[in-house]
């Protein structure tokens, strides 16, 4: 039997709700496939700030490095800012432990409608790679002049070549495994020297790989072809800002927020990698046992997957597309009346059928 430490971080809102009901499918497909885990739950969130003023410990990252992953809700709740809930917790776990790849499947399952009228499942499949060590998202910059009509704040972003050819070539090899079509996101007519920098990269790398199709698209223009065009995607490779716009932009098209899942990858698995799904606290319906744990759960599949449990993974995801498209059980988000507990409860049955093993 191959055991696993995951440490579980449910954090706030329906962080909470939903990190159960991956748990409860994980233990389903564990005891499918002879996999043991052993759970610790962390209390870092925002109501901890509220009570100590940081989200996680000043050793978080030690106590987190023995883990072979991490199993993350959601982050963020009214009262605490953004800037500090983010900096406080996700990102030094994802700069401290190299998690330089930000993995966001979008697809178009049966049972799911499209916003996008005439989309039929199959015909929404790309994923997003998202750079997520640097590029907008640093601490290089500044506030000049705070509260006086000289109120200047200064952003700078920061793009290395190594930071770069290493996203892009992920993209690339994911690629290969998938229909050999890398998607590039760039602003260069417009962002001077990052963009310009990205592109000169995107260009070297590609060569690299003369069996994959290679293209770009500025950001907007690209936004534009997620909605008319989604069909066109294999492999979008973005910085860190385009990539988590386009993320988003990419769960809406393929039905809700609550089917999106993502993995915070050190590819060279030096550190432990974090899997959390792509939505937020959604503070507007935390505690009403309603929000969509399907991500979650699927983000949990894309745990197995890296840590080697292809079979488990697959059974996981099967289990989910198999209740999308046939079952009666869904949450508000999708059409229907079902609590979250329900809809684990249904994924999870599924995971055990084939064993004949309860999930409760």
């Amino acid at each position: 039997m191959k055991a696993y430490k995951i440490a579980v971080i449910e954090g706030d809102g329906i962080g909470r709700e939903v990190v159960p009901e991956g748990v409860r499918v994980l233990e389903a497909v564990a005891h499918r496939f002879d996999l043991s885990f052993s759970w610790q739950n962390f209390d870092w969130s925002c109501e901890r700030y509220a009570k100590t003023g940081r989200m996680m410990p000043e050793d978080g990252l030690e106590q987190l490095r023995p883990f072979d992953a991490i199993y993350l809700g959601a982050i963020g709740y009214p009262g605490v800012p953004d800037h500090v809930s983010l900096w406080g917790l996700l990102i030094p776990i994802r700069r401290g432990f190299k998690q330089y790849v930000n993995l966001r499947p979008v697809r178009l399952l049966e049972g799911i409608t499209s916003p996008l009228s005439g989309r039929k499942p199959g015909e929404i499949d790309f994923v997003i790679v998202r750079e997520n060590s640097e590029g907008e998202y640093s601490e290089v910059g500044g506030r000049l002049n705070r509260n006086t009509e000289d109120d200047i704040a200064i952003q700078q972003s920061i793009f290395t070549r190594r930071g770069c050819d290493r996203i892009i070539r992920y993209a690339f090899e994911l690629a290969r495994t998938r229909k050999k079509h890398v998607t590039s996101a760039t602003k260069s007519n417009g962002i001077v020297f990052s963009m310009p920098f990205w592109d000169e990269r995107f260009a070297a790398i590609s060569k690299q790989y003369p069996d994959v199709k290679a293209d770009q698209f500025h950001i907007d223009i690209l936004s534009a072809h997620f909605v008319a065009h989604p069909d066109w995607f294999d492999v979008v490779v973005g910085s860190n800002l385009f990539g988590d716009i386009l993320s988003d932009l990419g769960a809406a098209v393929v039905g809700s927020m609550g089917l999106a899942p993502a993995a915070n990858l050190n590819p060279e698995r030096e550190y432990p990698s974090l899997f959390e799904p792509v939505h937020g606290s959604a503070p507007d319906i935390a505690g009403k046992g309603i929000a969509n744990p399907v991500a979650q759960i699927w983000t949990g599949a894309m745990m197995l997957r890296h840590l080697g449990e292809e079979q488990a993974a697959h059974a996981v995801e099967q289990a989910i597309f198999k209740v999308l498209a046939s079952s009666s059980v869904r949450t508000r988000d999708i059409g229907g009346k079902a609590s979250t507990r329900q809809m684990g409860e249904v994924i999870a049955e599924e995971v055990s059928a084939s064993a004949g093993v309860s999930a409760r």
